[in-house]
């Protein structure tokens, strides 16, 4: 058994963009767990519609 595992999970969020408005877009995050218990966020990013990979730096979560 592992004791620190990287996982990969995709997930579908609403995000704003200033020049864009709301946009629906798929975000994969990168972690790190100790014990299933995760621990640190190493990177996020998510896919554009026409296949370029951005950071999710740029874009904030709307409410």
């Amino acid at each position: 058994m592992k004791l620190i595992r990287i996982t990969r999970s995709t997930k579908n969020e609403t995000r704003f963009h200033k020049d864009m408005g709301t946009l629906q877009t798929r975000v994969t995050y990168i972690r790190k767990s100790l014990l299933g218990i995760p621990l640190k966020t190493l990177h996020k990013y998510r896919d554009t519609y026409y296949g370029e990979v951005k950071d999710c730096a740029e874009c904030r979560l709307s409410h």
